[in-house]
């Protein structure tokens, strides 16, 4: 869903071409606690970086796990939101506060349960 999509710039108009590329604990990297996620906006680099108190405060809320898998598509949310609110300005690293990552974790999932028939 979010490894490979397509955004609208909101200033620009232009639709953005987002692929996912990398993921990296960033402890070891930039001695951060975080884990880093790379993408390309149509080959220019940017990356989101998700904190890793949230993977302890969703298993302790939800007693589930933060996969890979799972934290690409939450940093690829987001970056759709960022380019299509306007929050983006071309920055090359946005850096997201544990209540977002859980939001957007909260977002993923909703997108991806099946419609209940009713």
């Amino acid at each position: 869903m979010y490894r490979d999509f397509q955004a609208s710039d909101r200033w620009s108009k232009k639709q953005v071409h987002c692929v996912y590329q990398a993921l990296i604990v960033a402890v070891a990297t930039r001695h951060a606690d975080a884990v880093d996620i790379k993408f390309l906006l149509d080959g220019r680099t940017a990356w989101v970086v998700l904190p890793l108190v949230a993977w302890d405060e969703y298993k302790k809320r939800s007693g589930k796990t933060i996969t890979d898998p799972l934290a690409i598509q939450i940093a690829g949310r987001f970056l759709k939101y960022a380019l299509e609110s306007g929050e983006g300005g071309g920055r090359e690293m946005y850096a997201l506060t544990v209540e977002q990552t859980l939001q957007h974790l909260d977002g993923v999932v909703t997108e991806t349960e099946p419609a209940v028939a009713g």
